[in-house]
């Protein structure tokens, strides 16, 4: 005789009758389901927070932070009166356009080489790929100091390149991970077909490999781009001009020595959010497509 299924999947467990693919699969897609929107919450809850702060006193932030009963909207209008927010927009996209392009473009010579260059040495190679993929581990803020001393010695100092030179080779460790990881699995026959075809250097890597590489390419551009927009101690300590200051600085603008105007840096933090929220929903199908195609080719 057949065995009879329980109606009931707990009594099912219970009674040690395993359920169908179909009911398993419905109850993982559940406990996914639950999951997903839990640390979707959890990522969301501190930027709603930080919203709803910009538009409560700053008086009320400390004693009341939840209270939805005095919402104002002078810490706004004191955000765009005090700071010069267009040209710390300015000087930080020029920042942006400038370190993320240098970066990009040396990362990817670099790749190029790594993965497609002829060694002497096997070890060779793999040494200087290892040496690039450390700058991963190590903490970059432990560099500050010595980054400003070669400043001074170098005159660049309270400079734009004060800046740009260290985002460049910040960003050079993780640019190397995702595009010799690319790279190492990219089928080489379409690159002698395009050499049998007369292609040169240039044209080869301009025609065929940058094309393919869309994917990566984008997604090492909005993180970097994204890392230039928030970075803050380098811009705090290398820049000692005010009409020089990015939007990360904004801000701190708001801390004075005895008093800080709570609901300003909340406003403050609201207005660089939200350029990087616009970037990451945009560009978010890139962003996943090339970390998929680095994770899976890495």
């Amino acid at each position: 005789m057949t065995a009879i299924m329980p109606a009931d999947p707990a009594a099912a467990s219970q009674s040690g009758v395993e359920l169908p693919p179909r009911r398993r699969r419905r109850r993982f897609g559940a406990v996914a389901a639950i999951s997903a929107y839990l640390i979707t919450f959890l990522v969301l809850f501190p930027i709603l927070w930080i919203v709803l702060l910009s538009f409560q006193e700053s008086s009320k932030i400390t004693s009341d932070p939840l209270s939805l009963v005095t919402l104002t909207l002078e810490n706004y209008a004191a955000t765009f009166t005090s700071l010069p927010l267009l040209q710390m927009y300015a000087n930080t996209i020029f920042l942006a356009v400038v370190s993320v392009t240098l970066g990009t473009v040396v990362s990817f010579m670099i790749s190029y080489a790594l993965a497609r260059m002829v060694f002497r040495r096997k070890r060779t190679q793999t040494t200087f790929r290892y040496y690039l993929l450390a700058g991963l581990a190590v903490p970059v803020y432990i560099l500050l100091f010595p980054i400003y001393q070669i400043d001074l010695i170098l005159g660049l100092y309270g400079t734009y390149w004060a800046l740009i030179l260290p985002y460049v080779a910040v960003s050079i460790p993780f640019n190397t991970l995702l595009f010799t990881g690319f790279l190492r699995d990219l089928p080489t026959e379409l690159e002698e077909s395009a050499i049998m075809d007369g292609a040169g250097l240039f044209r080869l890597l301009s025609s065929v490999i940058v094309p393919l590489m869309r994917p990566v390419i984008a997604t090492v551009l909005i993180f970097n781009i994204v890392y230039v927009f928030n970075e803050f101690p380098f811009a705090s300590i290398l820049i000692n001009d005010p009409a020089m200051t990015t939007v990360s600085l904004a801000v701190s603008q708001f801390q004075g020595q005895f008093t800080v105007n709570y609901g300003g840096m909340m406003a403050a933090a609201t207005i660089v959010l939200i350029p990087q929220l616009i970037i990451y929903a945009v560009f978010q199908k890139q962003v996943i497509a090339g970390m998929t195609v680095g994770a899976v080719k890495g």
